[in-house]
């Protein structure tokens, strides 16, 4: 699965958060789509992961 792009729901899924989540990491501008499918943003997962180290880096998790 090496640079397939997948929709929110599933990055969520995959990251164990929710969609909601994932639109608030692209809105403070730690994940960037990595394209589109008609109207939905479409992420690759080593991005979704990176999003979520850092995420939890700066909530000061290990």
């Amino acid at each position: 699965m090496n640079g397939a792009l997948i929709t929110a729901e599933l990055a969520a899924e995959e990251a164990g958060v929710t969609p909601a989540t994932i639109r608030k990491w692209v809105q403070r501008g730690h994940l960037r789509p990595a394209g589109t499918q008609g109207r939905r943003q479409l992420y690759r997962l080593e991005d979704v992961f990176a999003a979520e180290r850092t995420t939890h880096r700066l909530r000061g998790h290990r």
